[in-house]
């Protein structure tokens, strides 16, 4: 079949959802593998190394509903723009920052522009994709999932190498190629449809179970994932394994990837899985258990199961929303469930290095995550996944 104008111009559209999806996760994922370096350099505790990576995830939260009102009154092209250079710029800047405060700072700011991004890319996917809207969800939602391994998984490996080691030039380099994504927002051909003046994001019933229930789930999963990843070089130093750290955040983030192809080919099959959102639940409490008892040649092993379980859950809620519900009702049970579920991933992480300060052992921020995936795990246990 000959290729035409139009498959051309499909095919730049997915490009650019993957490639704003990579920036969606990938600067929030790069502070993990970089914090002991510069924990030293700036001297700080675990509970702020934590708070590199966790801070980020509680502006998605806490922007959430911010951003809803920002497309409805900007339009969501113009709302992924600014949030874009929001981003770029703050994650940019934290390589200059001269203390922890201006870094923290300057990490919220970042994640204020994330959390902008998340709502207003699947207002476009719909817009932007005639005809292959399933497509553009899943391709950019595969994007989110590749930036927490190019992040995380490629930065002590190939980035930091190439830059003498040092954590500062890594972030600014890091942070270049987003300002490129930029001019491409506003081509023509990415008009679209435009949005009635009169159209508004409605804010969420918080008296919605399935938002609570749904929630919950995202929280769980989220504060396991972005936990694990903020404190997994102190898990290693533990087990006296801290030489494979690099190696162990490789693969644990790599498992991501894996996932989110798994679910762009069956996600359907996936979400009729009875009880889907508490078996991935469960998996987290097996998983979480095996950190604390396991042999050391068993941790690699259990990361990238927790990372695959991690992974399935929250591309299962970022479809969940518009199968379960008619598009105007799924905005807002997608806005109060982003809220809620990035508020519980910042504050669960948090309270887990507050524990491992206070016991001087990491063992405790681990328990703090199993028990949070206990108590959610009857809360969720029939909350529906297909429509």
């Amino acid at each position: 079949m000959p290729i035409t104008h139009q498959h051309v111009r499909r095919a730049g559209i997915l490009l650019l959802l993957w490639l704003t999806g990579v920036y969606m996760r990938a600067p929030i994922m790069v502070a993990a593998p970089l914090g002991e370096q510069i924990r030293e350099e700036l001297g700080f505790a675990q509970t702020a190394l934590g708070m590199l990576t966790t801070l980020p995830v509680f502006m998605l939260g806490l922007g959430a509903l911010p951003a809803a009102w920002l497309i409805g009154r900007f339009g969501a092209r113009g709302t992924l723009t600014a949030a874009l250079f929001l981003t770029a710029i703050a994650s940019l800047l934290r390589g200059t920052a001269p203390n922890l405060y201006a870094l923290l700072a300057l990490t919220a700011l970042m994640g204020l522009g994330i959390a902008a991004m998340q709502p207003a890319l699947p207002a476009l996917v719909g817009r932007w994709c005639p005809g292959f809207v399933a497509l553009g969800s899943t391709v950019y939602i595969n994007g989110m999932m590749l930036g927490e391994f190019i992040g995380a998984g490629l930065t002590l490996p190939v980035l930091l190498p190439a830059v003498d080691d040092s954590w500062r030039t890594a972030l600014l380099v890091f942070s270049i190629p987003a300002l490129l994504i930029l001019p491409w927002l506003y081509r023509p051909t990415l008009q679209g449809q435009r949005q009635p003046a009169r159209a508004r994001r409605k804010m969420p019933d918080w008296r919605d179970k399935h938002m609570w229930q749904y929630g919950a789930a995202l929280g769980a999963s989220a504060a396991t994932f972005f936990g694990l990843n903020a404190y997994m070089g102190s898990l290693l130093a533990r087990r006296d394994m801290a030489d494979s750290l690099d190696t162990t955040l490789f693969f644990f983030n790599f498992a991501q990837i894996g996932a989110s192809v798994v679910m762009m080919i069956a996600a359907r099959h996936v979400l009729r899985t009875p009880r889907l959102l508490a078996i991935t639940i469960a998996v987290h409490i097996v998983g979480v258990t095996g950190l604390l008892l396991a042999p050391n040649e068993a941790l690699i092993g259990i990361a990238v199961m927790l990372s695959a379980a991690s992974a399935l859950q929250l591309v299962s809620l970022t479809t969940l929303p518009a199968l379960v519900r008619t598009p105007d009702e799924a905005g807002r049970l997608a806005a109060g469930m982003f809220a809620i579920g990035y508020v519980l991933a910042f504050v669960i992480p948090l309270i887990a290095g507050l524990a491992t300060d206070m016991s001087g052992t990491i063992n405790a921020g681990l328990g703090v995550l199993l028990l949070f995936n206990l108590l959610c795990l009857p809360l969720i246990w029939r909350a529906p996944t297909h429509d």
